[in-house]
């Protein structure tokens, strides 16, 4: 019996030791492996969407901890801008000439990556210093300034000489997905709630091996009077506008000192457009806006910036011009860009 109870004895020692010890250790942070997913070698195009890894969603400010890619996110109820949830605050999108990003959040605005290199640079964006992107470094950075606008070909709606943008959204899913000559962004809007209109909205930008544009589409569900996209507007910068010969396609442009790197840094920027589904180009407080007209077809339009810093860039406002306008002439006889 002694012997019995001896043994009952070191085997509650040994568990009491086993939970002590894993109280320990939970308590000691593990250190995790970096989550940089790197596109495949030879990937011409990237898309991608990283969430903070290890922690449920709280909306407040980042406080450390490491991202995760996901090929989708429907966005937690609270989440707003700057919360610092999703890596550079949404998806991003690029190819060898240029990247982009989009604030998934209320704004819901383009900016634009300058790429001093030829290479694919998001999945290191980010990672470490997340507001590192906001300044020089050897591959570019966030080079525009997007405030209250659209940015550049964001979309929203015109309304009461104001845009509205995606302040009150029942749902918010954006995917991402990489093809071997093309890779999407799609984020599906339900609910979208703007004046006393209603609508799901589902949006598509698409990135190829070659040109710096980003070509969009959206779907709305029902026509919605004032539905636009923009250019973000600087006083001292003008809007270009021109149509093809035949007229069926339009664009809308600007060249100049536009940029966050310094006071001389040059940036083109510009929207092509289907006239046949255009009702307005107007300046607004924040942008120069295309307004289409209401429909519930399937919107195009293309969006491209062009950065003189971009390796093998354009330097001159005669030779962004000159670019765009091989672009709307390939419009005018195509119908696209592709």
């Amino acid at each position: 019996m002694k012997k019995i109870n001896f043994i009952l004895f070191l085997a509650v020692l040994t568990a009491i030791s086993c939970r002590q010890e894993q109280k320990k250790e939970s308590k000691t942070p593990q250190k995790q492996a970096k989550t940089t997913e790197k596109p495949d070698k030879n990937s011409k195009t990237y898309a991608e969407l990283a969430i903070r890894k290890g922690d449920d969603w709280k909306p407040e400010k980042f406080g450390g901890g490491e991202f995760m890619n996901v090929d989708s996110l429907q966005l937690p109820e609270g989440h707003k801008d700057h919360a610092y949830y999703i890596r550079y605050e949404g998806p991003g999108w690029e190819n060898a000439q240029v990247g982009y990003r989009m604030y998934l959040d209320w704004r819901n605005a383009i900016d634009i990556y300058g790429k001093k290199v030829d290479t694919l640079v998001l999945p290191y964006v980010g990672q470490d210093d997340y507001e590192a992107y906001h300044h020089e470094s050897p591959w570019g950075q966030d080079i525009l300034k997007a405030g209250k606008s659209l940015g550049i070909g964001g979309f929203g709606r015109f309304m009461n000489d104001t845009v509205a943008h995606f302040r009150n959204v029942k749902k918010t899913v954006a995917y991402v997905e990489n093809d071997a000559n093309v890779s999407k962004v799609k984020i599906n809007y339900d609910g979208w709630k703007t004046g006393d209109k209603s609508i799901d909205l589902d949006a598509q930008l698409e990135i190829f091996p070659s040109g710096r544009f980003t070509k969009a589409t959206l779907i709305p569900s029902a026509a919605l009077e004032g539905l636009c996209t923009g250019i973000v507007k600087f006083d001292d910068v003008p809007a270009i506008q021109k149509k093809s010969k035949d007229g069926s396609w339009g664009y809308i442009a600007t060249y100049g000192t536009q940029t966050l790197v310094n006071d001389t840094d040059k940036l083109g920027m510009v929207i092509f457009y289907k006239t046949a589904q255009v009702g307005n180009i107007l300046k607004g407080n924040d942008d120069h806006l295309v307004v289409f007209k209401p429909s519930n077809e399937t919107i195009t339009y293309y969006f491209s910036g062009a950065w003189e810093q971009e390796h093998d860039g354009i330097k001159t406002e005669e030779d962004f011009i000159a670019s765009i306008d091989e672009n709307l002439a390939t419009l005018a006889t195509n119908g696209k860009l592709e």
